[in-house]
């Protein structure tokens, strides 16, 4: 009854009085009386008035004078076109295998679907690591003749039995001069003709006996260990689902049988429990690492090439975060707080404003690339938001070209934006820009508002008070949007904002209060929950979190200030992935009002000072084995693959550890070493080989101290200025060395493959801890630190905690913000914390990693990895399966080092780890793969070339360990396709765990 009657009395007012102030006679009383009847004002006024600009009535329809920017070319400052692998000389790094290389190239002309494998026969006796290969020999090891794959037609997911190879002469038995070691394989006709039904499975055959690492064939002997004959194969018809088993591998002989040359064996054999978590009861996740000074022979520099001018703090400053807009470079480009983005216009655009420009994107002013022809749906290749939108700006007339900028108080959940008059004045605006604030504000100190739209006003509606001392008004923009615009003057007294242009609101001089705008898509219900909590504003942003047994739980929690901020809850965003998480507390604070995010689809207003999100399933029980959702860690292999691995092993375990980490790269030294670490782990604990394995592992610990005493090309040193550490290599004028790393860039890539390094080498030699682990904490804390009061590196750098995952992007100025381009080394990072805390003892670190890990699988799987069934990107780019690079403003399907199918999709693969299982879904690599790299496909992945190949088929191991396994055991297996951060052996292994091989 009330609420009705306050509606007849404002619409009889309305129609009784003579002219409403600004609106023009042809305007129809009617739409005016209905936009207020729709306001939500908690108490009747004599102020409700609309405004138009004053001019005529086509004005108010003319095209905004401000276009939309697409800046659509790649910003590739800071990443050199390098690939994630360095260059390797295949031919030293089989230093010693020469004479097992087969003359010819017994697998030419073959064709081999990307899932389908011939059988494959255990690898060729290893040579001694002495024995160099000739000059320009293959790197081929011997497989199968040349006719025997020959017009062979294979499905898709068919796998042919790895057959058994041959056995191999004794350690005595050496073949005089070239005498042949072929061994007869199946008959000609065992398999000629055959036909399978789509379950229809082989049994598998006996293994071989494959003589031990020390038998070398004299000078000119065959090693060709036969694979089925030339017809045994041919013509065979297989259908799409028929799967042939695997064959046990070679049997090797004893390790302790013949020991190599001066082999040590002191290598700790498997601890008790190899893979036992730390016991999670409520585990804090956010304890200090340590707050110490990093190692001495780090030392200090003062002269980080790119200088602090903006950001006024002495403590470690945040260089990886959504706000460095603010202070990087000309200081205009965006910050994306999302669903608003906010830049300083400083004189630029058509509105030559000095002020802070406030965005929101509808998806209708997006930009597309060019459709893909070669993909299934034909996705496009980017999107882009457009730049220079500036829909709302917050100044004041005051302000001019000699205005300022400066950041105050940057955190990782926020900064304050602090525009002044000029350097010296006291007259400013503070905007406390908070990742997820339902309004931006502006907090004004004598100063006279100046409200601008590059879109155009089309009316405001001053809407009476929803709160004692908060004005209101409705704002309508040419676009079609409707905003709220809230004012709170400290003195109580009457803003009097007016409409003096399309263009401009002004308010009274010396006006010191707030202004909060933000943008309504909800109509009456959104108008409801804005008025609500007007006033109060996020000033800064704080997180908790726990793991109890394998449940972890974290919360967002904000500190506000502002008009009745003691009983008045803020309203706050959230991105998909905190919604699908959100407690049921906070799920029943959400709201029906959502905004586009920039890149991580819709955006929801809840209410509230704090939410609580709750992961589960988490993998606290991954350990340095091959890990799945379904067997856990697999340590049990058969004896048949285990004795295939070692077999494998000494190729890998002879090449030379330290010249292949001692390079100008922290990225690439630490992809060697923890190559090398995981190398030796899989040898010793999987293959129960400590004797194979202790050398490398001695020379692995001697490569790593390199780098522990400071003495690699390019020493680490602690940047005072922005308060790090950093690869001195940017210093001698070139700040795109080494990947940006001494601009922040990557820094949880190149630091977590040193951290995985560490965990494996700690928990097989505990005695190594003592000397080394200041120097791998003081990585950790650097990349992600646990605390925001260490005074020597900020909190958590690169992980963003509110967007779910990481961004490797540093001091580079950028209109597209932040980006992320390798999600598996993200994931990299996380299980790298995991096990680092493990082996230390460090539960709260082993927690963190564990609940990041569950947090990126969630966030991935809505933003990057791309399902058939993802609402969060546009449906037209899908189809990319992953996003490529993922900025703040755009997503574009590519990399920085080139275009091929295999590096966009394959650098979001590598590092092929325990954690990868669990954060790559088997539906989404199962759909990637039929999409990307089936026989059918643009990409076959038979026909990639290099270490890429490699890549695809180790990620295969995830749906069809199979056929990876039978990929990786086939013989004349060429080591060019083994990427140099990686081993066939951890393939080997990794494959035959997660098939039960």
């Amino acid at each position: 009854m009330g609420s009705s009657w306050k509606a007849t009395v404002l619409l009889t007012w309305l129609l009784a009085a003579e002219s409403v102030h600004g609106l023009p006679q042809s305007q129809p009383i009617g739409s005016v009386a209905e936009s207020i009847l729709e306001q939500t004002a908690t108490e009747p006024s004599t102020a409700f008035k609309t405004q138009y600009p004053p001019s005529n009535s086509e004005a108010r329809v003319l095209i905004p004078e401000a276009s939309p920017i697409y800046r659509i070319a790649l910003d590739t400052e800071g990443h050199p076109a390098e690939p994630p692998f360095p260059s390797t000389n295949v031919i030293r790094v089989l230093d010693g295998i020469a004479d097992l290389l087969s003359p010819d190239n017994s697998s030419a002309n073959s064709s081999l679907s990307a899932t389908s494998v011939l059988p494959a026969t255990a690898p060729a006796t290893v040579a001694s690591p002495t024995d160099v290969p000739s000059q320009g020999a293959s790197t081929n090891l011997p497989g199968p003749s040349n006719d025997s794959i020959a017009n062979s037609s294979l499905s898709a997911t068919s796998v042919l039995p790895a057959t058994a190879p041959a056995t191999v002469a004794s350690p005595t038995d050496v073949p005089s001069q070239g005498a042949s070691t072929n061994l007869p394989g199946p008959s000609n006709d065992s398999i000629a003709n055959s036909s399978l039904s789509a379950t229809s499975v082989l049994p598998a055959t006996a293994p071989a006996t494959v003589a031990s690492p020390t038998n070398v064939p004299s000078q000119g002997a065959s090693t060709n260990l036969p694979g089925p004959s030339n017809d045994s194969i041919a013509n065979s018809s297989l259908s799409a689902t028929s799967v042939l088993p695997a064959t046990a591998p070679a049997t090797v002989a004893s390790p302790t049988d013949v020991p190599s040359q001066g082999a040590s064996t002191d290598l700790p054999g498997p601890p008790d429990d190899p893979d036992s978590p730390s016991d999670m009861d409520d585990q804090d996740v956010f304890e200090p690492v340590a707050t110490n000074a990093p190692p001495a022979n780090i030392k200090a520099r003062h002269d980080h090439p790119v200088k602090n001018l903006h950001a006024n703090t002495s403590k470690p400053i945040e260089t990886n975060k959504f706000y460095a807009g603010l202070f990087l470079g000309t200081q205009t480009n965006a910050s994306f707080t999302q669903p608003y983005s906010l830049s300083w216009s400083r004189g630029q655009g058509t509105l030559k404003s000095y002020g802070v420009g406030v965005s929101h994107l509808e998806a209708k002013v997006l930009a597309f690339g060019p459709k893909n022809d070669k993909l299934p749906g034909r996705p496009v290749e980017y999107y882009i938001n457009p730049v220079g939108l500036q829909h709302i700006v917050l100044s004041a007339t005051e302000l001019d070209k000699k205005s300022v900028l400066g950041v105050e108080k940057p955190r990782a959940f926020s900064a304050h934006a602090v525009l002044k008059r000029s350097a010296s004045s006291d007259q400013s605006i503070t905007f406390p820009v908070v990742q997820g604030m339902g309004y931006i504000t502006g907090i004004y100190n004598r100063l006279q508002p100046l409200i601008e739209s590059g879109v155009f006003f089309r009316k405001v509606v001053r809407a009476g008070s929803p709160k004692s001392g908060i004005f209101k008004y409705q704002v309508a923009l040419e676009d079609g949007t409707h905003w709220v615009l809230y004012v709170t003057p400290n003195d109580g007294n009457d803003p009097n904002l007016k409409l003096v242009s399309k263009s401009s609101i002004r308010g009274t001089h010396g006006f010191s209060g707030t202004i909060q705008i933000a943008k309504n898509p909800a109509g009456k219900s959104g108008e409801k929950f804005y008025d609500n909590s007007a006033g109060v504003y996020p000033v800064s942003g704080h997180i908790t979190g726990s793991v109890t047994g394998d449940a972890g739980s974290y919360s967002l929690a904000w500190t506000k200030a502002g008009k009745h901020a003691h009983r008045t809850p803020l309203i706050m965003f959230a991105l998909p992935h905190h919604v699908e998480s959100f407690d049921d507390g906070t799920a029943a604070r959400v709201t029906s009002i959502h905004l586009r995010s920039t890149t991580k689809g819709n955006a929801t207003a809840v209410i509230g000072d704090s939410w609580a999100m709750v992961e589960p399933d988490l993998p606290v029980d991954m350990g340095f084995a091959p890990w799945s959702a379904t067997s856990g860690n697999v340590h049990a292999l058969s004896p048949q693959a285990k004795k295939a691995i070692v077999e494998v092993a000494p190729y890998e375990l002879q090449q030379n550890i330290s010249e292949q980490s001692n390079l100008n790269s922290m990225y690439y030294s630490g992809k060697a070493l923890s190559k090398f670490a995981t190398l030796v782990w899989t040898v010793s604990q999987l293959g129960g080989d400590l004797h194979a394995a202790s050398d490398a592992f001695k020379e692995l610990k001697t490569s790593f101290a390199r780098f522990v005493n400071n003495q690699q090309e390019y020493p680490l040193a602690y940047d005072s200025v922005w308060k790090g550490v950093v690869s001195t290599a940017g210093y001698k004028g070139d700040l795109n060395q080494d990947f940006g790393n001494t601009a922040y860039n990557d820094h949880h890539f190149h630091y977590g493959y040193f951290i995985q390094a560490a965990a494996i080498i700690g928990s097989l030699d505990s005695s190594w801890l003592d000397q080394n682990k200041d120097w791998v904490n003081m990585l950790v804390r650097d990349a992600g630190n646990s605390v925001e009061n260490d005074p020597h590196f900020p909190f958590s750098r690169a992980f963003d905690w509110f967007n779910g995952h990481s961004w490797a992007k540093g001091l580079f100025e950028s209109y597209d913000g932040k980006d992320e381009e390798s999600t598996s080394e993200d994931t990299m990072f996380a299980y790298a914390v995991k096990m680092w805390g493990r082996t230390i003892g460090d539960a709260s670190m082993e927690a963190r990693g564990n609940l990041m890990l569950g947090i990126m699988r969630r966030s991935l799987d809505n933003y990057f990895l791309m399902r058939n069934n993802n609402i969060n990107q546009p449906s037209k780019f899908i189809g990319n399966k992953v996003t490529g690079i993922l900025f703040e403003n755009k997503v574009d399907h590519t990399t920085y080092f080139g275009n091929s199918l295999e590096f966009i999709q394959g650098i979001h693969m590598l590092p092929l780890l325990p954690n990868s299982a669990y954060t790559r879904t088997p539906q989404f690599v199962a759909e990637e793969w039929e999409a990307m790299f089936a026989p059918n496909a643009s990409t076959p992945a038979d026909k990639v070339k290099g270490g890429w190949k490699g890549v695809l088929f180790a990620n295969l191991a995830l749906v069809n360990p199979k056929a990876s396994w039978s990929f990786f055991a086939q013989h004349h297996f060429d080591y060019s396709w083994i990427d140099g951060g990686a081993t066939r052996t951890w393939y080997l292994a990794y494959a035959a765990a997660l098939g039960g091989l």
